[in-house]
């Protein structure tokens, strides 16, 4: 059975004495809340249900006037067949007082809902909706007529609200799959904040600068042009314009009831309000003040165009000096690595909410959002807006009176079935309807040298882990900050090192000393490799990250065995801190390192506190045959093509055995998956080319790692002599010694 997780509902943050007094008297902002670490989407003043959508903790409105459809469900709400003859506020005004007071307070509710929301009955419950969306599904017309309500929709206004209301937040960055409806979302919201805003300019770009116009024309002015008389300004130029939808006169002025049709013409001011589109590039509105930005298809920027250059120019459209003043709703499926995906990987990456900065602001100022693809798959959506997750007992009713008889997950998995033997078409569909982020950044197979099957099956599962308790994230310290005595873990949320084990007390922090450097004492349960930088940084702040992993092999002592423990893929403020970092990790296991020795710094480090002897030697050369240097240091050159390809070869080999199912039940039983659980890792290998090695940082130390553990296998042969000595034997048996023949 399918659990929903999208989000869930934390109402013991605030204490319930302090919601019921600051209710009553309706104390709370529209906005963040510092002191609860809350974002109020609220316009009453009141609170009730608190979301944590993708780890943003959302109090929603306290519920009031909940709207009972006939069929308890979402239904059309009809617009009265007298005001949908009017066209405009000029029509409006040659109709007579009384037939305007009859419609005053319908018009004065509408603006009411569009403003701070609406709730209704939806199978028994109080379901709130946002303004936004209460345009989205009454007022805005897409290629199929009028929106279907949908419970994904609702999480992604409410998300998006917040957004909105967060002084901190540029916006969101939408991880969505095909067919989810965010163009036509984007474009109602562009509509909808243009139509009541003053002296303000809203802009849309897409992954190429046609697609951007046809989201113009096809979406956005069509919306426009099907709104109600009262809620739409009077419009410049044409009705059907290519390139800028242009407001004059403001729709909110008909909300007065005591509006005088003489004075219409004279005393309404201008919105002086625009909608535009840009072609795509990395200048794209530069310079100019946006107050919403539809930011469509984002992770389809292929070169030369780059969406992480684009996105540093744009945000400054969307701020006045430090104060945010223009939020972006960015949105889209992602393309394979190399064709865009990769930067809006990062993008997406940057804007986690819980990686803020000490303006509170993420890396990227907008904030992730991922809705997987059972939650918003056409045809699998029941009455009621819910997504049908399993095969249903009985058949179920869709929206448009269509029967649903098969479960999504059943229907996705037999796709996926169906793509085995297919690895690119596998791919494409996970990008398109992807049920875990990992889905969404699938890279094409064709590039790949190791086995992407073994990888991603591992993947697959690893994101169905509640990963908190298989891989905690933390930092090692010396005991009482003293160097060199004891080294502690402990768990951190900011931490750098990711780990699934750690050794039993007695195994921790053991090494020996001979002739005064230490040594580790637990060599014979794994050991590091490490892919080391010596420069702190770069112009740009740019340059690789260091990398670090821990690796088990065969042992008898308790522990995991050939299995990865420890990750750390980082860049520090200094060198120094990575290498501190390093050696913290090497003694607090009591395991060895096998180190890249082109970037020497780190060998240093080791060899000056006393620590050479867990700094490894090159396995592949006897001790007498090293060069000055390398019997100095220690560590390993990974540039000759030799060692490349044995590097490459230790990794290919681990996945095999380690990774993913094992099908033919060489290694282990064919039901059971590996134990890689380090995400970052795998995705590196799955795209790792060894002709751009130097750009693959986890994939250097962790080959580095199994070699180190491996290091009988690359031990040099010695060769027999061809010499042969022959000596004389004896047998001393009696009085005299005699030559043994």
């Amino acid at each position: 059975m399918y659990e929903q997780t999208l989000y869930k509902i934390l109402n013991n943050i605030v204490p319930e004495k302090v919601l019921k007094s600051n209710n009553k008297k309706r104390l709370w902002d529209y906005g963040y809340n510092k002191e609860y670490d809350i974002v109020v989407i609220s316009k009453s003043g009141m609170i009730g249900d608190i979301y944590e959508i993708q780890n943003l903790k959302i109090a929603l409105p306290k519920e009031e006037d909940v709207y009972k459809f006939k069929k308890n469900y979402w239904g059309k709400l009809d617009y009265p067949k007298e005001l949908s003859k009017i066209k405009n506020v000029f029509d409006w005004d040659k109709h007579p007082d009384n037939f305007k007071e009859k419609w005053y307070d319908y018009i004065d509710k509408e603006f009411e809902r569009r403003e701070k929301g609406f709730w209704f009955n939806n199978k028994g419950v109080s379901t709130f909706i946002t303004g936004s969306h209460y345009m989205y599904l009454c007022w805005t017309k897409i290629d199929v007529g009028q929106p279907n309500f949908r419970e994904s929709n609702r999480l992604f206004y409410i998300f998006w609200e917040a957004c909105k209301a967060d002084i901190r937040s540029y916006g969101m960055c939408y991880l969505k799959n095909r067919r989810s409806g965010f163009s036509f979302m984007s474009s109602s919201e562009l509509v909808h904040e243009a139509t009541t805003s003053r002296d303000s300019r809203f802009g849309i770009l897409s992954k190429t600068g046609s697609d951007a116009k046809k989201m113009f024309t096809d979406k956005v002015v069509p919306i426009s042009l099907n709104y109600p008389f009262f809620f739409k300004p009077i419009q410049d130029g044409m009705d059907r314009p290519k390139t800028e939808l242009a407001y004059r006169v403001p729709a909110s002025k008909l909300t007065r009831k005591k509006l005088d049709a003489n004075e219409a013409a004279t005393e309404l001011e201008g919105l002086d309000t625009t909608i535009d589109w840009k072609n795509t590039g990395d200048n794209s509105y530069d310079g100019e003040k946006l107050k919403i930005l539809a930011h469509d298809e984002s992770g389809k920027w292929e070169r030369p165009d780059n969406i992480l250059n684009n996105w540093r120019v744009t945000k400054t459209c969307l701020r006045l000096g430090s104060k945010i003043i223009g939020k972006c709703m960015m949105g889209s499926t992602s393309n394979s690595i190399e064709k865009g995906g990769g930067n809006f990987k990062k993008l997406y990456s940057d804007s986690d909410v819980n990686k803020r900065n000490k303006n509170g602001q993420t890396k990227s100022g907008l904030y992730s959002l991922f809705i997987p693809m059972e939650w918003n798959y056409e045809g699998f959506i029941d009455v009621y807006g819910y997504p049908v997750f399993d095969d249903p007992g009985e058949d179920i009713e869709g929206p448009l009176g269509d029967v649903i008889e098969q479960g999504v997950i059943n229907h996705w998995n037999n796709e996926v079935e169906g793509l085995k033997s297919d690895p690119d078409g596998l791919n494409e569909y996970y990008r398109q309807f992807p049920r875990t982020e990992s889905h969404a950044f699938r890279d094409e197979s064709k590039q790949s040298l190791f086995n992407l099957q073994k990888l991603y099956q591992q993947i697959d599962y690893n994101d169905s882990l509640i990963k908190d308790r298989f891989v905690t994230r933390g930092s090692f310290s010396w005991k009482n900050g003293i160097k060199d005595t004891e080294v502690i873990f402990s768990p951190n949320d900011r931490g750098r090192f990711y780990v699934t084990w750690t050794p039993k007390k007695q195994l921790q922090n053991q090494y020996y000393l001979k002739n005064g450097v230490k040594y580790p004492k637990n060599e014979h349960i794994g050991a590091f490799g490490c892919d080391s930088y010596d420069i702190s940084g770069t112009v740009g702040g740019g340059g690789s990250n260091g990398a670090l992993h821990g690796v088990t092999k065969f042992h008898m002592d308790e522990g995991p065995t050939n299995e990865f423990f420890l990750e750390y893929i980082a860049r520090p403020q200094t060198a120094e801190i990575f290498f501190e970092d390093v050696l913290m990790a090497c003694v607090f296991y009591g395991m060895p390192i096998l180190i890249e020795n082109n970037k020497p710094r780190l060998l240093y480090h080791f060899k000056n506190r006393g620590y050479r002897g867990f700094s490894m030697n090159r396995p592949d050369k006897v001790y007498n045959k090293l060069s000055q240097t390398e019997k100095e240091l220690g560590g390993m050159p990974n540039s000759s093509e030799d060692i490349k390809q044995a590097h490459a070869a230790a990794i290919e080999s681990y996945i095999e055995k380690n990774v993913g199912f094992d099908l033919s039940g060489t290694f282990r039983e064919k039901d059971l998956i590996g134990s890689m659980y380090f995400i970052r890792t795998l995705e590196d290998w799955a795209r790792f080319d060894i002709n751009k090695r130097t750009k693959f940082d986890a994939s250097i130390s962790s080959g580095l790692a199994i070699m180190a553990i491996q290091k009988n296998l690359y031990q040099p042969i010695k060769n027999k002599s061809k010499i042969k000595l022959n000596f004389a034997r004896y047998d001393n048996k009696g009085s005299y010694s005699q030559i043994i023949k």
